[in-house]
Protein backbone atom coordinates (compact mmCIF):
# COMPACT_ATOMS: atom_id res chain seq x y z
CA UNK A 1 0.00 0.00 0.00
CA UNK A 2 1.17 3.52 -0.79
CA UNK A 3 -0.31 6.50 1.03
CA UNK A 4 0.68 9.99 -0.03
CA UNK A 5 0.89 12.67 2.63
CA UNK A 6 1.28 10.16 5.44
CA UNK A 7 3.64 11.95 7.84
CA UNK A 8 0.68 12.95 10.00
CA UNK A 9 -3.10 13.37 10.06
CA UNK A 10 -5.39 11.06 8.12
CA UNK A 11 -2.57 9.60 6.04
CA UNK A 12 -0.66 8.48 9.12
CA UNK A 13 -3.80 7.04 10.70
CA UNK A 14 -4.53 5.02 7.56
CA UNK A 15 -0.94 3.78 7.50
CA UNK A 16 -0.96 2.72 11.15
CA UNK A 17 -4.22 0.89 10.75
CA UNK A 18 -3.04 -1.04 7.68
CA UNK A 19 0.29 -1.86 9.32
CA UNK A 20 -1.53 -3.15 12.41
CA UNK A 21 -3.55 -5.43 10.13
CA UNK A 22 -0.34 -6.91 8.72
CA UNK A 23 -0.09 -5.04 5.42
CA UNK A 24 3.11 -3.67 3.88
CA UNK A 25 2.77 0.10 3.82
CA UNK A 26 4.92 2.69 2.06
CA UNK A 27 4.69 6.21 3.46
CA UNK A 28 5.26 9.49 1.67
CA UNK A 29 6.39 12.90 2.87
CA UNK A 30 7.41 16.11 1.15
CA UNK A 31 10.91 16.42 2.69
CA UNK A 32 13.67 14.47 4.42
CA UNK A 33 12.66 15.86 7.79
CA UNK A 34 9.03 14.93 7.28
CA UNK A 35 9.96 11.44 6.09
CA UNK A 36 11.94 10.98 9.30
CA UNK A 37 8.89 12.07 11.29
CA UNK A 38 6.73 9.62 9.34
CA UNK A 39 9.02 6.67 10.05
CA UNK A 40 9.24 7.65 13.71
CA UNK A 41 5.46 7.63 13.91
CA UNK A 42 5.07 4.38 11.92
CA UNK A 43 8.36 2.49 12.35
CA UNK A 44 7.03 -0.74 10.86
CA UNK A 45 6.42 0.88 7.47
CA UNK A 46 8.40 -0.52 4.54
CA UNK A 47 9.80 2.88 3.57
CA UNK A 48 9.03 6.58 3.43
CA UNK A 49 9.33 8.09 -0.03
CA UNK A 50 10.21 11.76 -0.43
CA UNK A 51 8.73 14.20 -2.91
CA UNK A 52 7.30 17.71 -2.86
CA UNK A 53 4.03 17.32 -4.74
CA UNK A 54 4.03 20.98 -5.76
CA UNK A 55 7.09 20.47 -7.99
CA UNK A 56 6.84 18.66 -11.31
CA UNK A 57 10.49 17.60 -11.17
CA UNK A 58 10.03 15.98 -7.77
CA UNK A 59 6.83 14.29 -8.90
CA UNK A 60 8.83 12.58 -11.64
CA UNK A 61 11.44 11.41 -9.13
CA UNK A 62 8.72 10.26 -6.74
CA UNK A 63 7.01 8.30 -9.50
CA UNK A 64 10.30 6.53 -10.25
CA UNK A 65 10.64 5.64 -6.56
CA UNK A 66 7.09 4.31 -6.54
CA UNK A 67 7.68 2.10 -9.55
CA UNK A 68 10.88 0.66 -8.06
CA UNK A 69 8.78 -0.61 -5.14
CA UNK A 70 5.60 -1.42 -7.07
CA UNK A 71 3.29 -2.41 -8.48
CA UNK A 72 1.08 -1.64 -5.48
CA UNK A 73 -2.12 -3.33 -4.48
CA UNK A 74 -3.58 0.03 -3.44
CA UNK A 75 -2.65 3.70 -3.63
CA UNK A 76 -4.37 6.31 -1.46
CA UNK A 77 -3.93 9.82 -2.87
CA UNK A 78 -4.32 11.46 0.52
CA UNK A 79 -1.96 14.46 0.30
CA UNK A 80 -3.52 17.91 -0.07
CA UNK A 81 -3.03 21.55 0.84
CA UNK A 82 -5.47 24.24 1.84
CA UNK A 83 -5.68 27.67 0.24
CA UNK A 84 -5.98 30.14 3.08
CA UNK A 85 -3.30 32.57 1.97
CA UNK A 86 -4.46 36.14 1.26
CA UNK A 87 -2.60 35.91 -2.03
CA UNK A 88 -2.39 33.12 -4.57
CA UNK A 89 0.55 30.82 -3.80
CA UNK A 90 2.54 29.78 -6.87
CA UNK A 91 4.78 26.76 -7.30
CA UNK A 92 8.26 26.92 -8.84
CA UNK A 93 6.59 25.79 -12.08
CA UNK A 94 4.31 28.85 -12.03
CA UNK A 95 1.19 26.87 -11.13
CA UNK A 96 -1.44 27.67 -8.53
CA UNK A 97 -0.27 25.61 -5.54
CA UNK A 98 -3.67 24.31 -4.49
CA UNK A 99 -4.38 23.03 -7.99
CA UNK A 100 -0.86 21.64 -8.40
CA UNK A 101 -0.92 19.61 -5.17
CA UNK A 102 -4.59 18.64 -4.92
CA UNK A 103 -5.25 17.85 -8.58
CA UNK A 104 -2.21 17.76 -10.84
CA UNK A 105 -0.06 15.73 -8.42
CA UNK A 106 -2.49 12.79 -8.09
CA UNK A 107 -3.13 13.00 -11.83
CA UNK A 108 0.55 12.83 -12.70
CA UNK A 109 1.39 10.10 -10.19
CA UNK A 110 -1.51 8.09 -11.60
CA UNK A 111 -0.26 8.63 -15.15
CA UNK A 112 3.41 7.93 -14.43
CA UNK A 113 3.20 4.81 -12.26
CA UNK A 114 2.08 1.22 -12.77
CA UNK A 115 -1.62 0.74 -12.24
CA UNK A 116 -2.47 -0.54 -8.77
CA UNK A 117 -5.37 -2.88 -8.12
CA UNK A 118 -7.17 -0.16 -6.13
CA UNK A 119 -7.08 3.63 -6.23
CA UNK A 120 -8.55 6.01 -3.67
CA UNK A 121 -8.79 9.77 -4.22
CA UNK A 122 -9.77 12.21 -1.47
CA UNK A 123 -12.35 14.92 -2.00
CA UNK A 124 -14.26 17.07 0.51
CA UNK A 125 -17.77 18.23 1.30
CA UNK A 126 -16.54 21.59 0.05
CA UNK A 127 -16.39 20.21 -3.49
CA UNK A 128 -20.13 20.89 -3.73
CA UNK A 129 -19.32 24.61 -3.79
CA UNK A 130 -16.77 24.08 -6.56
CA UNK A 131 -17.06 25.61 -10.01
CA UNK A 132 -16.36 23.23 -12.90
CA UNK A 133 -14.88 26.00 -15.07
CA UNK A 134 -11.48 24.80 -16.29
CA UNK A 135 -10.54 27.91 -18.21
CA UNK A 136 -8.45 29.46 -15.41
CA UNK A 137 -7.26 26.71 -13.04
CA UNK A 138 -4.18 28.78 -12.14
CA UNK A 139 -6.24 31.83 -11.15
CA UNK A 140 -4.44 34.15 -13.55
CA UNK A 141 -7.49 36.17 -14.58
CA UNK A 142 -9.73 35.97 -11.52
CA UNK A 143 -9.50 37.74 -8.18
CA UNK A 144 -8.00 35.25 -5.74
CA UNK A 145 -10.54 33.47 -3.54
CA UNK A 146 -8.87 30.82 -1.35
CA UNK A 147 -12.08 29.11 -0.29
CA UNK A 148 -13.29 28.86 -3.89
CA UNK A 149 -9.89 27.64 -5.08
CA UNK A 150 -9.93 24.82 -2.53
CA UNK A 151 -13.53 23.90 -3.33
CA UNK A 152 -12.71 23.83 -7.05
CA UNK A 153 -9.68 21.61 -6.44
CA UNK A 154 -11.76 19.08 -4.54
CA UNK A 155 -14.41 19.04 -7.26
CA UNK A 156 -11.65 18.42 -9.81
CA UNK A 157 -10.29 15.63 -7.60
CA UNK A 158 -13.71 13.94 -7.61
CA UNK A 159 -13.87 14.36 -11.39
CA UNK A 160 -10.42 12.80 -11.68
CA UNK A 161 -11.43 9.78 -9.60
CA UNK A 162 -14.57 9.23 -11.65
CA UNK A 163 -12.61 9.62 -14.89
CA UNK A 164 -10.04 7.02 -13.85
CA UNK A 165 -12.80 4.62 -12.81
CA UNK A 166 -14.38 5.05 -16.24
CA UNK A 167 -11.15 4.72 -18.22
CA UNK A 168 -9.64 1.89 -16.19
CA UNK A 169 -12.52 -0.53 -15.62
CA UNK A 170 -10.22 -3.25 -14.27
CA UNK A 171 -9.03 -1.05 -11.40
CA UNK A 172 -11.22 -0.45 -8.34
CA UNK A 173 -11.25 3.33 -8.12
CA UNK A 174 -13.30 5.41 -5.70
CA UNK A 175 -13.46 8.89 -4.18
CA UNK A 176 -13.77 9.46 -0.43
CA UNK A 177 -15.09 12.36 1.62
CA UNK A 178 -13.46 11.95 5.05
CA UNK A 179 -15.45 14.68 6.75
CA UNK A 180 -14.31 17.81 8.58
CA UNK A 181 -11.80 16.29 10.96
CA UNK A 182 -9.18 17.85 13.29
CA UNK A 183 -6.04 17.64 11.16
CA UNK A 184 -3.58 20.45 10.57
CA UNK A 185 -5.69 21.54 7.61
CA UNK A 186 -9.05 20.92 9.27
CA UNK A 187 -8.07 22.76 12.44
CA UNK A 188 -8.44 21.76 16.10
CA UNK A 189 -12.12 22.72 16.28
CA UNK A 190 -13.25 20.42 13.47
CA UNK A 191 -16.36 18.58 14.74
CA UNK A 192 -15.99 15.12 13.19
CA UNK A 193 -14.12 12.04 14.39
CA UNK A 194 -10.53 11.73 13.12
CA UNK A 195 -10.43 7.94 13.28
CA UNK A 196 -13.71 7.64 11.42
CA UNK A 197 -12.31 10.02 8.80
CA UNK A 198 -9.59 7.48 8.00
CA UNK A 199 -11.77 4.37 8.12
CA UNK A 200 -13.23 4.35 4.60
CA UNK A 201 -9.86 4.79 2.91
CA UNK A 202 -8.30 1.88 4.82
CA UNK A 203 -11.36 -0.29 4.18
CA UNK A 204 -11.33 0.42 0.45
CA UNK A 205 -7.61 -0.32 0.26
CA UNK A 206 -7.78 -3.89 1.57
CA UNK A 207 -11.24 -5.21 2.31
CA UNK A 208 -12.53 -8.34 0.59
CA UNK A 209 -16.11 -7.27 1.22
CA UNK A 210 -18.09 -6.96 -1.98
CA UNK A 211 -19.00 -3.36 -1.19
CA UNK A 212 -15.31 -2.42 -1.09
CA UNK A 213 -14.74 -3.89 -4.55
CA UNK A 214 -17.30 -1.73 -6.34
CA UNK A 215 -15.76 1.01 -8.44
CA UNK A 216 -16.69 4.52 -9.52
CA UNK A 217 -18.33 5.71 -6.29
CA UNK A 218 -18.17 8.70 -3.97
CA UNK A 219 -18.19 7.52 -0.35
CA UNK A 220 -18.60 9.05 3.09
CA UNK A 221 -18.17 6.67 6.02
CA UNK A 222 -18.45 3.66 3.69
CA UNK A 223 -21.80 4.81 2.27
CA UNK A 224 -22.44 6.41 -1.09
CA UNK A 225 -23.11 10.14 -1.02
CA UNK A 226 -24.36 12.48 -3.71
CA UNK A 227 -21.78 14.64 -5.48
CA UNK A 228 -21.72 17.89 -7.38
CA UNK A 229 -23.49 17.11 -10.69
CA UNK A 230 -20.40 18.14 -12.65
CA UNK A 231 -18.29 15.35 -11.14
CA UNK A 232 -20.00 12.66 -13.23
CA UNK A 233 -20.06 14.59 -16.52
CA UNK A 234 -17.80 12.82 -19.00
CA UNK A 235 -17.23 15.97 -21.06
CA UNK A 236 -15.93 17.84 -18.02
CA UNK A 237 -13.82 14.87 -16.94
CA UNK A 238 -12.22 14.80 -20.37
CA UNK A 239 -11.63 18.55 -20.24
CA UNK A 240 -9.90 18.16 -16.87
CA UNK A 241 -7.72 15.34 -18.20
CA UNK A 242 -6.79 17.52 -21.17
CA UNK A 243 -5.82 20.43 -18.91
CA UNK A 244 -3.71 18.15 -16.71
CA UNK A 245 -2.08 16.52 -19.74
CA UNK A 246 -1.27 19.94 -21.14
CA UNK A 247 0.33 21.11 -17.89
CA UNK A 248 2.23 17.89 -17.19
CA UNK A 249 2.99 16.54 -20.66
CA UNK A 250 1.53 13.11 -19.84
CA UNK A 251 -1.80 11.59 -20.80
CA UNK A 252 -3.75 9.14 -18.69
CA UNK A 253 -5.14 7.65 -21.88
CA UNK A 254 -1.66 6.37 -22.76
CA UNK A 255 -1.07 4.38 -19.55
CA UNK A 256 -0.81 0.62 -20.30
CA UNK A 257 -3.66 -1.55 -19.05
CA UNK A 258 -3.46 -3.83 -16.04
CA UNK A 259 -5.68 -6.79 -15.29
CA UNK A 260 -6.62 -7.14 -11.62
CA UNK A 261 -9.65 -9.33 -11.01
CA UNK A 262 -12.88 -8.92 -9.08
CA UNK A 263 -13.92 -5.42 -10.10
CA UNK A 264 -17.61 -4.58 -10.12
CA UNK A 265 -19.11 -1.31 -11.29
CA UNK A 266 -21.36 0.56 -8.93
CA UNK A 267 -23.66 1.59 -11.76
CA UNK A 268 -24.61 -2.04 -12.23
CA UNK A 269 -25.87 -2.25 -8.66
CA UNK A 270 -27.69 1.06 -8.30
Amino acid sequence: MLITGSADGLGLLIARRLIAEGHHVVLHARSNARSHDALQAAPEAVAALIGDLSRLSELHRLAAQVDRLGPFDAVVHNAAVGAREPRRALTEDGLCEVFAVNVLAPYLLTALTQRPRRLIYISSAMHRAGEPDLSDVNWLRRAWDPRQAYSDSKLFCAMLGFAVARLWPRTVCNVVEPGWVPTRMGGPDAPEDLNLGADTQAWLAVSDERAAKLTGRYLYHRAERATHPAAARVDLQESLLAVCAGLSGYSLHAVPAAAPAGVEHASKHA
